[in-house]
């Protein structure tokens, strides 16, 4: 039997006057024969306008509709008008299903305008971040205080356990924190109150600003970065282990049976914690008041006892329990909004802790005017 010379097979397309026509078949085969061939014409063309004529093109696949998208980019210049014509109603519909879309030029995408763009950004966050936030809201502010009063759907000991975690391993650390924050403002003011001879307004000076802002304030952040990565570190890492979903497969809302235990807990432990915070701010305050201005002991609670109000301890009382519910929320909210597997678990952690931080010295700076 004769084989046939792959030399004298007629070839489906062929260049006319600036047209490139393809006859016959347009399919996988084909292009796989053709293309190497066909693609180093188009690679040497020079001409300002392509006509791809397919007039005469009776089956075409995927495969072809693809190689046609890909034409204009083995074009030698990018400015090369190309022009399809002579599709049947069929092939052209092969063709807008399997096309390439159309790459952006940077110029183009430049084009947007800079209100339009940040318009854009803006209603995404707002209908997006914002929208589901206030939702995390409204449903952990229900079922919190739902939660105190019918316990009976969740776990035994759990509101315990978190405020373990949140509350009493904390206490070393936020102690020794508070105590030098106060020690060094005692320290930097001393040092100017002593060149007026006002050296007793330091008692003041430490009482009032560790009690109503750096008490729970520092308490905040502290408990943003220790416990608030953790509450959104174990979220998503239940979410992206499906655990989560499984929850809802049970018919147990996530939110109640993981958050809520974790709120009522951060809601209990916060304002002994801000009281820890403001006793040994005061402390590292006092001693540097011995030490540097010779306030013995008992001037300085006697001074205490007149500049220390009532009003300034149920202050940061209310700054903690409000910081309570952004850090769980903050941390509650990512955690369950995690994308990307194991390397986003890392990602969602850390937007966890700084927008935690961040919203904590928003809420902060705001009833700081509210109530001065």
């Amino acid at each position: 039997m004769l084989k046939k010379n792959p030399d004298k097979i007629l070839e489906n397309y062929h260049f006319e006057e600036g047209t490139l026509i393809f006859s016959s078949q347009l399919t996988l085969n084909e292009v796989n024969r053709i293309s190497a061939k066909l693609i180093k014409k188009i690679r040497n063309y020079s001409e300002n306008e392509l006509r791809i004529d397919l007039s005469e093109v009776t089956k075409m696949d995927s495969a072809g509709a693809v190689f046609l998208g890909h034409i204009p980019k083995q074009l030698p210049k990018k400015n090369i008008n190309i022009i399809v014509s002579g599709a049947s109603e069929k092939i052209q519909n092969i063709i807008d299903t399997f096309s390439v879309p159309k790459e952006l030029t940077r110029e183009e995408i430049e084009r947007t305008g800079l209100f339009e763009r940040i318009g854009r950004k803006t209603y995404d966050f707002r209908s997006n971040v914002v929208g589901d936030y206030i939702y995390l809201m409204a449903d952990l502010a229900y079922w919190t205080v739902l939660g105190f009063f019918n316990r009976r759907e969740q776990r035994k000991g759990e509101v315990v356990n978190q405020a373990l975690n949140i509350g009493v391993n904390a206490l070393p650390l936020i102690a020794l924190m508070a105590f030098l924050i106060g020690l060094v403002l005692a320290l930097q003011s001393a040092a100017q109150l002593r060149q007026f001879g006002a050296n007793i307004f330091l008692v003041d000076l430490v009482v009032i600003f560790m009690t109503a802002e750096m008490g729970p304030l520092l308490t905040a952040v502290m408990i943003a970065g220790r416990s608030g990565s953790a509450i959104a570190s174990e979220l998503a890492s239940m979410k992206v282990a499906e655990e989560i979903d499984a929850l809802n497969t049970l018919g147990l809302n996530p939110v109640r049976y993981l958050v809520v235990p974790k709120m009522q807990a951060s809601i209990l432990t916060l304002p002994f914690l801000t009281l820890l915070a403001d006793i040994f701010g005061i402390f590292g305050g006092m001693i540097v008041a011995f030490l540097y201005l010779d306030i013995s002991f008992f001037s300085f609670f006697h001074r205490m006892a007149d500049s220390l109000l009532l009003r300034d301890i149920i202050t940061g009382i209310i700054k903690s329990l409000v910081f309570a519910g952004i850090i769980v929320q903050t941390g509650t909210f990512f955690g369950l909004h995690v994308e990307g597997g194991a390397v986003g678990v890392g990602k969602f952690t850390t937007k966890a802790v700084v927008t935690s931080i961040f919203l904590v010295i928003l809420a902060d700076a705001i009833m700081g005017l509210l109530f001065y």
